[in-house]
C-alpha cells in the first residue's frame, strides 16, 4: 500500500478530504488512461481544477468497456465483476492491491457496527454465492473469519438451519447480524417468523429477477414484522467501488470519512445540484486510488444537509443490478 493510500484512511475532517482527494485526482488524471481521455474530451484544463467541486466524474459504464486502472505498474490481484442480467454486459473492477479493499471494509464495518470479533455474522446470499467475482462475498468471507464465531457462516437454501441458528443466538444474547439479498430474506419469511428485536437485519437490495420489485417502505414493513425488529439496515456498495455506505433504517445512508456523495443534474450530467433535490448520484471513493475515485453512478438519490443520502431508484435506461437499488 503506497503512502497516498495510507493517508486516505487517516482522513478526519473536510480539509483532509479535499487535500487528499485533489492529490488522488491529479494522480488518476495522469495515470488512468480512460479517465485521462475522458477529461481531455471534456476540454478540462487540469491546472484549473483547484477544488473537488470542479473534478469530473467518470460514467460508471466505462467499467463495462475498459480496464479502469491508475496503477499500471502492478498486475491485478483479483477482478470483481457485477452480476449483470440476461443480455447485459458485466462491469469489471481490476484490483491491484487487495489490502486497500480489506482495510476499507474492515474500518467501515467497525465504524458502523463495532468489531466483527464480537458479532455472529449469518449470510443469506444465494445469488452471490452462485457466481464468481462478487466483491460482496469477498467482504463477507473476511468478516465471517474475523468474527471467529462458530455459528457464523453462509446459508443457501436451508432455512430451517438458519432459523435454529438465529434462535440459538437470541437465547445466548449474542450480537448477531443477518445479511441477506432481498428476495432470499422474503423467501425465508414465507415459512418462518421470529421475534428477535436485537437482531440486525441488513438487506443488500435487489430481487435479482426472483420476485416482483417492491417499494422500500412495503419491503421493510414485511421484514420488520417477520423478524420482530424495528428497523432494517442496508448496505450501499457496488462492484466499481472499494467502500460502502450503511443505513441503520429508513433507507438513509452514511459514508465512512474517505467516501462522499454528490448529486448531479439529471439533464446536465456535468452540473451539480443542491442537497434535498433529486439527482444522479456521484460517488467520491478515495479508497479507489488504483482505479478511479470519481464515479457517476446510474442511481438516483437525494442528499441531506448532514451528508447522508437516500437512494430513490435508477435511471430508466440503466441496467438493473447492484445493491440497494429499490425504487421508493
Amino acid at each position: 500500500m503506497n503512502e497516498l493510500a495510507k493517508q486516505v484512511f487517516s482522513i478526519a475532517k473536510n480539509k483532509d478530504f479535499e487535500e487528499i482527494g485533489l492529490a488522488i485526482f491529479r494522480y488518476q488524471a495522469n495515470n488512468c488512461a480512460v479517465y485521462r481521455d475522458y477529461i481531455r474530451n471534456l476540454n478540462i484544463n487540469l491546472s484549473e481544477v483547484s477544488s473537488l467541486k470542479k473534478v469530473p466524474y467518470l460514467p460508471i459504464s466505462f467499467f463495462k468497456t475498459h480496464d479502469v486502472l491508475s496503477d499500471v505498474l502492478n498486475k491485478h490481484q483479483i477482478i470483481f465483476s457485477s452480476s449483470g442480467t440476461t443480455g447485459t454486459s458485466q462491469s469489471k473492477h481490476l484490483v491491484t492491491d487487495l489490502s486497500i479493499y480489506e482495510l476499507s471494509f474492515r474500518k467501515t464495518f467497525e465504524l458502523f457496527y463495532g468489531p466483527a470479533a464480537n458479532t455472529c455474522i449469518l449470510a443469506l446470499l444465494p445469488s452471490y454465492l452462485e457466481r464468481d467475482g462478487s466483491s460482496l462475498i469477498y467482504m463477507i468471507d473476511a468478516l465471517i473469519k474475523d468474527s471467529n464465531h462458530p455459528d457464523s457462516g453462509y446459508f443457501l437454501h436451508d432455512h430451517n438451519d438458519l432459523k435454529s441458528k438465529l434462535q440459538k443466538q437470541q437465547q445466548a444474547a449474542q450480537k448477531t447480524i443477518l445479511i441477506g439479498v432481498t428476495y432470499a430474506l422474503l423467501d425465508f419469511l414465507d415459512n418462518h417468523k421470529l421475534d428477535f428485536p436485537q437482531l440486525i437485519v441488513m438487506e443488500t437490495g435487489g430481487m435479482k429477477g426472483k420476485r416482483k420489485e417492491m417499494v422500500r417502505e412495503e419491503l421493510h414493513d414485511i421484514l420488520n414484522t417477520g423478524f420482530g425488529v424495528t428497523s432494517i439496515h442496508s448496505e450501499y456498495g457496488m462492484t466499481e467501488l472499494l467502500s460502502q455506505g450503511y443505513s441503520n433504517g429508513e433507507g438513509i445512508f452514511n459514508c465512512p470519512p474517505w467516501m462522499k456523495i454528490t448529486l448531479r443534474d439529471t439533464n446536465d450530467p456535468l452540473s451539480a445540484i443542491d442537497a434535498q433535490k433529486t439527482g444522479g448520484i456521484n460517488v467520491i471513493d478515495l479508497a479507489n486510488i488504483n482505479s478511479c475515485s470519481f464515479i457517476a453512478t446510474q442511481d438516483l438519490g437525494r442528499m441531506y444537509p448532514d451528508g447522508s443520502f437516500e437512494v430513490l431508484g435508477r435511471f430508466d435506461n440503466s441496467d438493473i443490478r447492484g445493491c440497494n437499488l429499490l425504487i421508493s
